[in-house]
């Protein structure tokens, strides 16, 4: 009898910390809303554009980041996307040693006219590599080349293959797990990709143009509407690891933010809603 009161005796206090704890917290909120201590202001009348909405809307304050525990936010989807039903490409084992890394810091240029020369499998794997590949584990947690946040790598890539040695022209998916492709589309896209890319040339003349696509909630389910932010961040990261790698590889690479969106979406088949193209990398050699 005294072993279960004295249990219950601690999960009341328990219980009682969990409350007082909360009280505090929602105490502080109050008060730094009061004094005007938020993280960003507020401007109720003001007319926002839409991009400053975006801004402002995905802005941390210390009341929504308690509200953001308690608010509905969207289950998690699968943390690997496949096509189960693909042509599997595998690619050749990373295991290029290049330039140290300040020199390819130093030289890392936007190029946007490329050679004739085909790119080559092996470059093509070290460049996916360095843009997403698996480097060791946490707590049996796969972790990869690019931060992201909490690890939950929101990021999927694409590869229009223009001119790959060894490669037929299509558009492929990069498959994490096992570090190989799976053939969404076959054909030839370089005419689809620039057009979408609003006639960037180099877009269609690069051997590979690398989409990279963000499948939101992944993110949103931890993180709410800040998730967002977060995808943004993430590509930027891994385009500039394609830029590095490419100066290593003696190639040349350009990033690019202006395209259609809809017109991307629909060639490498997303819905623009759950999964969205957010950012282009061309890469050819030179």
């Amino acid at each position: 009898m005294y072993h279960y009161h004295k249990i219950f005796k601690n999960d009341m206090q328990m219980y009682l910390n969990i409350r007082t704890l909360s009280l505090a917290i929602a105490g502080f909120v109050l008060f730094t809303d009061f004094f005007g201590l938020s993280a960003y202001s507020k401007d109720a009348e003001k007319e926002l554009s839409p991009g400053e909405r975006f801004h402002h809307e995905t802005s941390l304050t210390w009341r929504g980041v308690i509200g953001d525990v308690f608010r509905s936010k969207p289950k998690k989807p699968p943390q690997y996307k496949n096509y189960p039903d693909a042509k599997i490409i595998k690619l050749p084992k990373p295991a290029y040693r290049g330039i140290p890394l300040e020199e390819a810091i130093g030289k890392r240029r936007s190029f946007r006219n490329y050679s004739s020369k085909p790119l080559t499998m092996s470059q093509l794997s070290q460049l996916l590599f360095s843009a997403q590949g698996i480097t060791g584990k946490l707590y049996d947690l796969p972790l990869r080349t690019a931060p992201s946040a909490g690890a939950l790598y929101p990021i999927e890539v694409y590869v229009i293959a223009n001119d790959v040695e060894g490669l037929p022209c299509g558009i492929y998916h990069y498959a994490v797990l096992n570090h190989s492709l799976e053939l969404v589309k076959s054909g030839d896209f370089s005419k689809e990709i620039t057009a979408g890319g609003l006639e960037q040339e180099m877009l269609g003349d690069a051997d590979v143009t690398f989409v990279l696509s963000a499948i939101f909630d992944r993110v949103r389910h931890k993180y709410g509407e800040r998730g967002f932010r977060y995808a943004y961040i993430e590509a930027g990261h891994i385009s500039q690891n394609i830029y590095l790698q490419a100066v290593s590889l003696g190639l040349g690479s350009v990033s690019v933010g202006a395209f259609l969106d809809e017109k991307i979406n629909e060639l490498i088949g997303v819905d623009g809603q759950t999964e969205a193209v957010l950012y282009l990398h061309a890469v050819g050699t030179l």
